[in-house]
């Protein structure tokens, strides 16, 4: 955050008491202004057992009116998980969770591609959360739990935690570099249930850990974060994949999911549990059931080595290799191609990586290029 600049807050209302932290900290640091907008994870559930089903996909103009508005006065955004808790929509027909997406906004990717706001995603530890993370734990104990996870995971347990975030930044950079100077024209994952080739456009480029606004201002958009990300070529996915921990789909939790792609197209979506949240939600427009990330994740990272399914996609999917159904970062590309990357209302990540999965390179030429094996770097 830099002084004079307004704080937008988004978050469930169990997280109030970090809102507050959050903005005796802004105030002390020169924040103009402190906005928080909260949600509440139970009134949705609410909306969805007693709406008229045909109303769910309703958003207000103003809820993303918001966003629009605080990209143009150059705010700092601070995102707040879970948002909702995990587990709130358990029990409410997925068909009818799938139609609702809030909290989330299509006006938030606008932003994003713009780089108006400087912006990041932190968690916070819930009671909720905590007893959905760890339900072997009495309460009491899982809260302390999860703190404690979360204190790991964000280097909170650093002499100086800003710089383990700089130093672990390095590393991700570094492993970008690799990657873009391979210039690979496609990617393989191959695994347990997974046999998945992503097409890359000629100008994708991997990224890291840090971002930079258009007026300079450097940011980490996930804390924490372990990936290297890029766009792929939304037309050149092929093969069935299946997702190595649960998926939060705005409070509905899907397991044992299972996608199947061709020509880039997602044409089969099958899970143990919640299949219908997200067949609800990739119908929303055409781009919705097409890739627009894909990200590697290495075993370095903090949060995979803890063994634990958080329920949450920030912490998740830095735990192992994913991708995203929906929209594209249009930074991860260059101009002659931002044309082509993904375009959706929805960016819903979903984790396909582990120590069981291999990840290969493909070059222009055919040749196969180890990348990832057993969770380790072979470039």
């Amino acid at each position: 955050m830099q002084p004079g600049q307004i704080v937008g807050v988004t978050c469930d209302v169990a997280s109030v008491p970090f809102v507050r932290a959050i903005a005796r900290s802004a105030y002390e640091r020169g924040a103009l202004y402190v906005d928080p907008y909260y949600f509440d994870g139970v009134v949705k559930r609410t909306r969805l057992e007693r709406a008229d089903p045909e109303t769910l996909e309703f958003v207000p103009p103003w809820i993303g009116g918001r966003y629009l508005g605080l990209g143009e006065r150059r705010a700092a955004r601070i995102s707040i998980q879970p948002n909702p808790e995990p587990s709130v929509l358990d029990g409410v027909d997925p068909a009818r969770a799938g139609r609702d997406g809030l909290p989330y906004v299509p006006e938030i990717l606008t932003i994003i591609d713009d780089r108006s706001t400087n912006w990041t995603v932190v968690p916070f530890p819930t009671q909720g959360w905590a007893e959905a993370a760890h339900p072997e734990l009495e309460p009491a104990e899982a809260l302390a739990r999860l703190e404690a996870d979360l204190t790991h995971v964000c280097r909170l347990d650093e002499p100086d935690p800003n710089a383990a975030w700089q130093h672990r930044a390095e590393e991700l950079d570094a492993a970008s570099e690799r990657l873009n100077e391979r210039r690979f024209d496609a990617v393989h994952f191959e695994g347990p249930g997974t046999d998945l080739t992503i097409g890359l456009l000629p100008t994708s480029h991997w990224s890291g850990a840090r971002t930079t606004t258009a007026d300079g201002i450097s940011h980490f958009a996930n804390v924490p974060t372990e990936e290297v990300w890029t766009a792929p070529d939304p037309e050149r996915v092929d093969g069935v994949v299946r997702s190595t921990k649960p998926l939060d789909v705005e409070g509905a939790l899907v397991r044992g999911l299972v996608v199947r792609f061709e020509g880039g197209r997602a044409v089969a979506i099958d899970a143990e549990q919640n299949a219908d949240a997200l067949r609800g939600r990739t119908a929303v427009d055409e781009g919705a059931a097409r890739l627009g990330e894909i990200a590697l994740v290495d075993r370095e990272g903090r949060i995979g080595k803890l063994d634990t399914v958080f329920a949450n996609t920030l912490l998740d999917e830095n735990a192992a290799s994913h991708i995203a159904l929906g929209n594209a970062y249009a930074s991860s590309v260059g101009d002659e191609d931002r044309d082509r990357v993904n375009r959706s209302k929805i960016h819903i990540d979903f984790m396909i990586g582990g120590d069981d999965v291999a990840v290969t390179g493909i070059t222009r030429e055919g040749d196969r290029v180890p990348v990832l094996r057993d969770g380790a770097w072979q470039l």
